[in-house]
């Protein structure tokens, strides 16, 4: 039986076949959900874990344990500038148009 080599040198058939721009990793989205199952099974403990922290090392650092956690359960924002041309300030005209 011979095997039919889809990776041969020349063969194109299937070139520019691979996962579509923009499209989400599945394994990451497993371990998304996998760390809100987690986060949600065990808010109760979360609280006491977060509790301890506060009184050993203070707010900052339960703040930055929660921030931690929580970044893998709601997804960052992206940061964005606007600038006008040449990297200049945005420049915004009003005007109004007359009653006709």
């Amino acid at each position: 039986m011979t095997k039919s080599n889809s990776f041969a040198k020349g063969n194109t058939a299937s070139r520019g076949n691979g996962r579509p721009k923009g499209s989400k990793n599945k394994s990451s989205g497993k371990a998304r959900e996998m760390i809100a199952s987690f986060i949600d099974g065990n808010a109760g403990r979360l609280n006491k874990w977060l509790d301890e922290v506060y009184k050993q090392d203070g707010p900052r650092a339960a703040f930055q344990c929660f921030s931690d956690l929580i970044e893998f359960h709601v997804p960052k924002l992206a940061r964005n500038e606007v600038t006008g041309p040449d990297e200049g300030p945005v420049e915004l005209v009003i005007s109004w148009q007359e009653k006709k």
